[in-house]
């Protein structure tokens, strides 16, 4: 089969081309797991934090993507919730143990034994993986491939985040960031709380106007302050100051949620400038977003299923996943990026 790897740790400032096409053989499936022939895998910032080394894979060389879409091929002998030829999509969470206390609370993604596709285990950048049968998702009818990937990972991690807030309907919030995640972000609050104002934040003019056209309220830059202060905020930038500039508008008793895996920067001279009174009194919270549990994925994909939430896409041939990767790290971003497996 046909894969992009990566054999090592780079800095994207300064290396282009850090994925390497190869020819390798098909994964071997256990009894339990089922292997699928990827048609679609998006591209997430988070490939940006393997590769440059803030959430190391566990192996080199490995194959990235964990927003994956295909059909399976193959079953092994004791699966039971899929068949050959089902629709199917893998999440960030490859695996987990099923039995800590974590798992047996529905909290899969804070077991001490997670494993994430793409990082841990080979992912969704080649022509086919696999996966136990736990940790595949039938994907709605009403999806085609290419929309589907993104709502396995910008979407669920999303939904959790927008559940993390604890808003309510009328209360307003903010976004931080505009990219595949808070676009899809945007289309759930409006649907779960249609009397919500919804303030953008993002450093791109190009960003502010889409957010705009799918109905924000306001949009600004990402240190601006919008007309209203806001009950919670869902950051999703790879940096610091926005953090700092979010919780300066943050109502008392608000919310922050930061939806990232790693920052690529924090930038110690903005960390300095936190002040108790300007930036938590008042019983304001942050709260960090660790990856996503099946249950987030399920009811991801049937909410936006119920509302007919389409992403907004951009579609790139696997051999391009550089170009892809790399538009992401310059912000040259709208809605999401899907590589293109099988044509």
């Amino acid at each position: 089969m046909k894969a992009m790897i990566l054999k090592k740790i780079y800095d994207l400032n300064k290396t282009e081309n850090v994925l390497e096409l190869v020819d390798k053989p098909k994964p071997e499936i256990d009894d339990e797991e089922i292997l699928i022939k990827v048609k679609k895998c998006g591209v997430c910032h988070t490939e940006l934090d393997e590769i440059e080394g803030r959430t190391s894979p566990a192996f080199f060389p490995i194959i990235l993507g964990h927003e994956v879409v295909g059909r399976i091929e193959k079953i092994g002998q004791n699966v039971q919730k899929h068949k050959v030829g089902d629709r199917v999509g893998v999440a960030w969470i490859w695996s987990a143990c099923g039995k800590c206390e974590y798992c047996q609370s529905g909290q899969e993604n804070l077991c001490p034994n997670f494993k994430a596709t793409g990082r841990d285990a080979h992912g969704g950048y080649a022509e086919y993986t696999k996966v136990h049968q736990d940790f595949a998702y039938s994907i709605p009818e009403l999806f085609s491939d290419s929309e589907a990937a993104p709502l396995l990972c910008a979407g669920g991690v999303g939904y959790r985040s927008l559940k993390l807030t604890e808003l309510k309907d009328k209360q307003n919030l903010g976004l931080t960031g505009f990219g595949a995640s808070n676009h899809l972000v945007l289309k759930f609050a409006k649907y779960q709380y249609p009397n919500t104002k919804i303030f953008v934040f993002a450093r791109n003019p190009e960003e502010r106007q889409f957010a705009l056209e799918l109905g924000a309220d306001w949009a600004g830059d990402t240190t601006a302050v919008p007309p209203e202060l806001c009950n919670a905020i869902i950051d999703t930038t790879p940096v610091w100051k926005p953090v700092m500039a979010a919780l300066k508008v943050l109502k008392p008793g608000g919310r922050l949620v930061i939806n990232a895996i790693r920052k690529e920067k924090i930038d110690k001279e903005e960390l300095l400038k936190m002040q108790y009174e300007d930036h938590l009194w008042l019983e304001k919270e942050i709260k960090s977003v660790a990856n996503v549990t099946t249950d987030d994925v399920q009811e991801c994909l049937h909410i936006a299923a119920k509302i007919k939430l389409k992403p907004s896409i951009s579609e790139y041939r696997l051999e391009e996943a550089n170009l892809a990767l790399h538009e992401i790290k310059k912000g040259k971003i709208k809605g999401a990026k899907v590589l293109n497996i099988d044509d």
